[in-house]
């Protein structure tokens, strides 16, 4: 047998493929069959072997593999050419925010490390490696924050009134992005200290982007088996929800009584919403009669864009029952948005969202967060984010002995052993009450008194 370049092929009986010489070592071609769409054949070469043994080895192995559906053609991809037509493929499948997720995590923390590595080179020491560095100086953004408190907060120890534009070039941000800083430092809403590791809750969305992702690459054929299933796993420590306490929580809803969307704070400490469930509720999903609303379609924020979504799973969409407090709310909330279309006529720009802006336009979701903060201020409460107030939703539903079931469907949860281990911590009265419970089952006397225990 004659070969390009006149290197003598070397076949046996019974293997698909040859081995031949390819300079000072060896090499091996297989044949791959006929392309089904085109028909073409298709063969693939592996080179770099030390000895003809060793490529005859290989080219048993690749018969086997190839007999098994495993085979995977040797090809100069790069992770950064994968993960471009990864992100491509999946846009499809994914909701828009956990795509827009996914391309960041790729973007900012993946492809400038690794990116231009070979993707059949990456090993799962090398991907264990890369999460050891988000974890220690992953973070690109610089401490603009830091630099911006820094200047304000020695501007007002020495007895003056920075302003925002100074702020601006201090931090080297917007005048836009100062004004809003400057109202938290005031607010005594201070910057935590700047750290160049990457929290481990971004590492671990890192790891679950490249753990779908190099499953597909196996599924698309491109890899044997997946290195980031063999990798290192991302610790997460566990730490307590940031919560208020029922007065606290009554304290904000008197500052907001009197605000144009009180139906909103009232359902959010109320029933547990998400941000994003209020700002993509729908006003016919609302049943004053039987005060119940439907949380269906949601509004999240893509890529800096406002978008509407589903919900996170199947069980997020779900009905919940109104008390007669916030069904009263929000019956007013309902007149209130009818008398606001009526004024604006022709102009009302109907979306038929439940919560809007006076025009009837969709409020973008970072400014109900924003307003939430705002009021949290005036009331001069402990500082929590707007979710922290569905926590506080959760661990007050359990407090009050309601059914563990009943919460984790109030809350839309996947299952109620994810609340359970969500939130117990967090409620360590329902241990004492475990242990109460099992010991008054043998420890009480017949008339209901404690009774001694008595050692052998």
């Amino acid at each position: 047998m004659s070969s390009a370049g006149g290197k003598k092929r070397r076949a046996r009986r019974g293997i698909n493929g040859s081995v031949y010489p390819r300079g000072q070592k060896w090499a091996y071609v297989v044949d791959l069959g006929n392309d089904p769409l085109t028909g073409e054949r298709r063969r693939n070469a592996r080179a770099g072997f030390a000895t003809e043994d060793a490529a005859w080895e290989a080219l048993v192995e690749a018969n086997n593999q190839l007999r098994t559906n495993r085979y995977v053609k040797n090809a100069p991809r790069t992770v950064r050419q994968f993960l471009d037509e990864w992100l491509a493929a999946v846009r499809v499948s994914l909701k828009p925010t956990t795509h827009s997720n996914y391309r960041n995590y790729a973007v900012y923390y993946v492809i400038p490390i690794i990116g231009e590595r070979r993707l059949q080179d990456v090993t799962p020491e090398m991907i264990s490696l890369l999460y050891t560095h988000l974890l220690e100086k992953g973070r690109r953004k610089g401490d603009s924050n830091q630099r911006m408190y820094a200047f304000w907060k020695k501007a007002v120890e020495a007895g003056q009134s920075p302003k925002p534009k100074d702020v601006a070039t201090a931090g080297g941000v917007t005048y836009a992005a100062a004004t809003r800083a400057v109202r938290r430092y005031q607010a005594g809403r201070v910057p935590a200290p700047y750290s160049r590791g990457l929290d481990a809750r971004t590492v671990l969305g890192v790891q679950i982007m490249l753990g779908r992702a190099f499953a597909d690459a196996v599924s698309w054929k491109y890899l044997g088996e997946s290195p980031a299933a063999q990798a290192g796993r991302v610790r997460q420590t566990r730490k307590g929800h940031n919560v208020w306490t029922p007065d606290q929580l009554r304290r904000f809803l008197a500052m907001a009584r009197d605000e144009r969307l009180y139906a909103m704070w009232l359902m959010f400490a109320t029933t547990g919403m998400r941000r994003s469930e209020a700002a993509g509720a729908r006003r016919e999903h609302s049943d004053i009669a039987a005060r119940t609303i439907t949380l269906w379609q949601t509004r999240v924020i893509a890529g800096g864009q406002a978008t509407d979504s589903d919900g996170k799973t199947r069980r997020s969409r779900r009905r919940l029952a109104l008390d007669r407090r916030t069904s009263d709310a929000l019956n007013q909330h309902l007149a209130m948005l009818d008398h606001e279309r009526a004024q604006f006529g022709a102009d009302y720009q109907d979306h038929g969202l439940l919560f809007c802006w006076i025009d009837g336009r969709p409020i973008y979701p970072d400014t109900i967060s924003e307003h939430f903060n705002r009021l949290v201020d005036r009331a001069g409460l402990p500082t929590i984010t707007l979710h922290d107030v569905r926590h506080t939703y959760a661990t007050m539903s359990l407090r009050a002995g309601v059914n563990p079931k009943i919460v984790s469907g109030r809350l839309g949860h996947a299952t109620v052993a994810f609340t359970l281990d969500l939130y117990t911590e967090d409620v360590p009265e329902l241990h004492h009450a475990a242990a109460e419970a099992v010991s008054d089952l043998f420890l009480n006397d017949p008339d209901g008194a404690s009774a001694p225990l008595e050692l052998p």
